[in-house]
């Protein structure tokens, strides 16, 4: 059994909700198109989910088409979705997936399977979620499955129903035994629209409104807009340690372009000490140009 305490927050989840949002019932469809629309739908309201599934089933000429897309081009007609490229990439991969398994576009016969069976083919397909797997178990399949995405999952962890590591599972302990089967449409389409409003703007004064509603004791965990102007603190220390740490400047090297530039100072440049041998050579030479300019002189005829 689920913890009592949880249990009577999800059934006074399910009141406040009712107070503020209206039940969407799930319209008849095919089994593979309800799987289609739960790729527009996670993440997103109703209203833009029906837009978008629309646009991309009046878009194109039939499903292969779709398939054959880019997401590119899938994005921009479902570009009204808050996450459209993401819906996009896994709308063409669930028909990839489903095309390379039938060579067709239908997945009736999952009706005549049990749920097990039909869960385990749904999660073997590429592109189909948490979210769309138990949207397509409630919707058609008969089973008893709330659709959890990342909004709703966020709220989930607001409420303190939803640990760290329940939310990378994607699960919310004991939610569909608090939530009984009959009332599984209905807390459904009200804590999806309320997810989705997390999704678009967790800081929303009126979201922060309902979930203090539903627990008063949630208040330290509403999520918190960044502060302008802050700067975290690892990004101040490498600036310090650059100022530290700046590299001095290399000597010039021989042959450089830098040995050939004068001094900034006004003084000139002091000429290099001869050595004793250079002047004992330079002293030889002087000498010997003194005694041929005189051998020079002694050879000319007196006048």
């Amino acid at each position: 059994m689920a913890n009592p305490n949880r249990m009577a927050l999800l059934t006074k989840m399910h009141k406040v909700l009712k107070k503020h949002y209206k039940p969407v019932a799930i319209p008849d469809r095919p089994v593979l198109e309800h799987l289609l629309y739960a790729c527009c739908l996670e993440n997103a309201p109703y209203e833009q989910a029906d837009k978008a599934f629309a646009a991309v089933s009046t878009s194109f000429f039939d499903w292969n088409e779709v398939r054959v897309s880019t997401v590119k081009e899938l994005a921009e007609v479902m570009n009204m979705l808050p996450a459209a490229a993401a819906a996009a990439a896994n709308l063409k991969r669930v028909l990839q997936g489903v095309f390379e398994s039938t060579y067709s576009f239908d997945l009736e016969p999952l009706k005549k399977q049990n749920l097990g069976q039909a869960q385990q083919r749904l999660k073997k397909l590429e592109g189909a979620t948490p979210f769309t797997i138990s949207y397509l178990t409630q919707a058609t399949l008969g089973g008893h499955a709330i659709p959890l995405d990342k909004g709703l999952m966020q709220v989930f962890a607001v409420l303190g129903l939803a640990s760290d590591a329940d939310q990378v599972a994607c699960v919310v302990p004991g939610l569909e035994r608090a939530i009984p089967k009959t009332k599984g449409v209905e807390f459904g389409s009200l804590a999806h629209q309320l997810g989705a409003e997390m999704f678009a703007n967790p800081y929303s004064p009126s979201l922060h409104k309902i979930l203090l509603e539903i627990a008063p004791d949630a208040k330290d965990r509403l999520p918190k807009r960044p502060v302008k102007g802050a700067k975290p603190k690892e990004a101040e220390a490498p600036a310090e340690a650059s100022k530290e740490t700046k590299p001095k400047a290399e000597a010039p090297t021989k042959g450089s372009a830098a040995k050939k530039i004068a001094p900034a100072s006004g003084k000139k440049p002091v000429a290099p000490q001869k050595s004793a041998a250079d002047e004992r050579a330079g002293a030889k030479k002087s000498g010997e140009k003194k005694k041929a300019g005189a051998v020079g002189i002694s050879k000319r005829k007196p006048r």
